[in-house]
């Protein structure tokens, strides 16, 4: 009697915190599995939206060249630059749209969108003329907009902690897996045929969020408490106690919805530092994500290439870079959970910076030596390893860090009821930025040179360095908000 005594008096001394990861360890492997099968499920829609990022590259070289196509148009670079620009200001509309639709609920909205995006994809293939191509690229971009915010939201609200970069970085990585399988489709097919192969992954999406639930906090959130029960119970395993953790989100959705009414007026709400402090994080590094030259190499990375390889193939550049760039993904979801976030951010700004800054100066020594007359200099198509070199380490600093922990912080910085239109602010100016950044790429470059370019890139990664240790905090091993034993505490602090 005595021993039970004691042990019940242990079990009261334990926080709630560990009480919670007591619960899921009973059973953690197979909650792990099903939390990896969900993420793996919803991570075909970056697959699908790697797909149509990859496309653009070699399509844009394939509609300028007359006989690699079977249509009766050409496109000029400036048409190319709105095909492609037009796509990430579609992703701007797509992103306020779903913060709006995400309330309906995160698997909802993506099946609502997956059939339409593979519509999007047949008339692209089907098109007609240059106008009938941008209509079909921007609609694509509202539409895979929706489906990659959505889909980072809802892998941050079923994952554990343990696990969750690791499971963030997935989608990253069947991201790249998309863009590496156009990149190499592309060297082979036109832009017509390839088109065909992106309308098919949305149907694959479609199929797999069949056998897959609904997230727990967003049926909570529209007051579904025993469907939330399920979903919890399902994600964590059969025989794990989630009657702690179920207890936990219940307590701390309904103390945030009453913290959130008592306030006055709507005004004050979106002023609040719960909601200002992770938009003006997640916006920033959504800006230098932006404005690194990153949407530069993805759209134009053929026809760049053309203009600094004396012998390489730029075919063959662009499948190793995007080869490379999901190596340093799959490496980033090894890392991400065990380094941290700030770690392998301050890293990644510091690479970028280099290799940026090496890429302009390479750019710079090929400018001198096409407008030299002195026939001493060394012919450059021996140095082709170096621009490649640079890119190849741009890409691993990209994946490794910024791309993967940008979108994120998205997930892990807002509280639940700030989810939605968080995630639509912060992902509706990125893609803005994206759109100015592609769009003005060939403008700036007209003005300053191809070096001019990258040195301002290289400048902007820097800044982006300085950023990162100055106000980005490390989310490493921390419960989201409503999973959080401590967030009605944080409530009171903040009332």
């Amino acid at each position: 009697m005595c021993e039970k005594t004691g042990l019940d008096n242990k079990m009261t001394n334990i926080t709630p915190e560990t009480r919670i990861m007591m619960m899921r360890s009973a059973d953690s492997k197979d909650g792990y599995r099903r939390q990896i099968l969900a993420a793996l499920a919803v991570s075909l829609g970056p697959f699908a939206a790697g797909l149509s990022k990859g496309y653009m590259s070699p399509a844009i070289a394939s509609m300028q060249e007359l006989e690699h196509t079977n249509s009766s148009f050409t496109v000029s670079d400036q048409q190319a630059s709105w095909i492609a620009s037009l796509s990430l200001l579609g992703a701007l509309i797509g992103g306020i749209l779903g913060g709006i639709t995400m309330r309906l609920g995160r698997r909802s909205v993506l099946l609502a969108a997956a059939l339409p995006y593979t519509v999007a994809w047949l008339a692209t293939a089907l098109s007609t003329s240059v106008d009938m191509i941008s209509v079909t690229s921007f609609c694509g971009g509202m539409l895979v907009c929706c489906i990659t915010m959505i889909t980072q939201v809802y892998i941050t609200e079923i994952a554990v902690p343990e696990i969750r970069g690791c499971l963030s970085s997935v989608s990253k990585i069947l991201s790249q897996i998309g863009i590496l399988i156009s990149y190499s489709l592309g060297a082979y097919l036109n832009w017509q045929q390839l088109a065909l192969v992106v309308a098919a992954a949305p149907v694959l999406l479609f199929l797999a969020l069949l056998f897959i639930p609904e997230t727990p906090s967003s049926l909570f959130l529209r007051g579904k408490e025993e469907d939330a029960a399920d979903s919890l119970q399902w994600l964590r395993g059969p025989d794990t106690d989630i009657r702690q953790e179920l207890a936990t989100i219940r307590t701390n959705i309904l103390a945030s919805k009453q913290f959130n009414n008592g306030r006055a007026g709507k005004l004050k709400v979106l002023l609040s530092k719960r909601l200002t402090r992770p938009v003006l994080i997640t916006c920033g590094l959504m800006f230098f994500q932006r404005f690194t030259g990153a949407h530069v190499f993805s759209f134009y990375a053929v026809p760049m290439f053309k203009k600094t390889f004396r012998m390489m193939n730029p075919h063959g550049g662009a499948i190793a870079t995007s080869a490379v760039q999901l190596l340093a993904s799959c490496l980033s979801g090894m890392l991400i959970d065990n380094v941290g976030r700030l770690p392998l951010l301050m890293i990644s700004g510091v690479m970028m910076s280099i290799a940026l800054a090496g890429y302009g100066s390479y750019a710079y020594y090929m400018a001198i030596f096409m407008n030299s007359t002195d026939l001493t200099q060394t012919e450059p198509a021996a140095y082709d390893w170096i621009p490649l070199i640079c890119v190849l380490t741009f890409t691993i600093a990209f994946s490794l860090g910024i791309s993967p922990i940008s979108s994120l912080l998205i997930g892990e910085l807002f509280p639940l009821e700030y989810r939605s239109t968080g995630s639509a602010l912060a992902t509706s100016f990125s893609h803005l930025c994206g759109f100015v950044n592609v769009k003005t790429a060939a403008d700036i470059q007209d003005h300053i040179g191809l070096y001019g370019l990258f040195w301002l890139y290289a400048g902007i990664s820097v800044l982006c360095l300085l950023f990162v240790v100055l106000f980005v905090p490390e989310t490493k091993g921390r419960e989201i908000d409503e999973m959080d034993p401590k967030y009605v505490e944080s409530l009171c602090i903040n009332r």
